[in-house]
């Protein structure tokens, strides 16, 4: 798995776009600060670019570094979730652009994959993480599922936990209202 950690490391610091195992599906990301990169996703997936992306961090304590104003409830809901979940911050900064949603939004999931944390370490930034499909079409759910039209565009696609069978899924999705009052999108 080093290898591979190395290897996407080097990638992303090049502006390069990649296909990885994240702790829910399969992803396709970047070094969040590239925004050229980030562009290539959008046009890879003929996605809208009104629409925004998670981010992936790997520890809590990063994010100030991405949100100005971290309710008060986020740090109690962080401390105690069970499984994949991305939580969507009222005021994030520090990021290109296109990554921040127009109300000043920004999904972020605190990683718990590995492979990720390790990548998102060695990196020294957040990467982008969305789901291996285009636009509008259902979200594969191992790496076999995925279409060779998206395969065929990554700079590289990681070998590490391709044959692994179980199937995923996307990340439960928060939005904080306030300091004290949030709003489930996604279950």
């Amino acid at each position: 798995m080093e290898e591979e950690v190395e290897k996407c490391i080097s990638l992303l610091k090049e502006g390069k776009v990649i296909l990885y195992p994240t702790d829910t599906v399969w992803g396709i990301g970047c070094d969040a600060s590239c925004e050229e990169a980030l562009m290539r996703i959008y046009h890879i997936k003929q996605r809208n670019e009104k629409k925004s992306m998670i981010i992936l961090l790997d520890s809590m304590q990063k994010l100030p570094m991405y949100v100005k104003k971290i309710p008060l409830i986020a740090w109690d809901l962080l401390a105690h979730v069970t499984r994949p979940t991305t939580f969507i911050y009222q005021s994030a900064y520090n990021l290109p652009e296109k990554l921040i949603h127009e109300d000043g939004t920004i999904a972020i999931r605190i990683v718990q994959h590995e492979f990720c944390r390790r990548v998102i370490r060695g990196l020294g930034q957040p990467i982008i993480s969305t789901s291996a499909n285009l636009a509008g079409e259902p979200t594969p759910q191992t790496f076999d599922q995925i279409s060779p039209e998206i395969t065929r565009q990554m700079d590289y696609v990681v070998s590490h936990d391709q044959s692994t069978s179980v199937s995923f899924r996307p990340s439960r999705v928060i939005k904080f209202l306030d300091d004290y009052n949030f709003t489930i999108i996604r279950d």
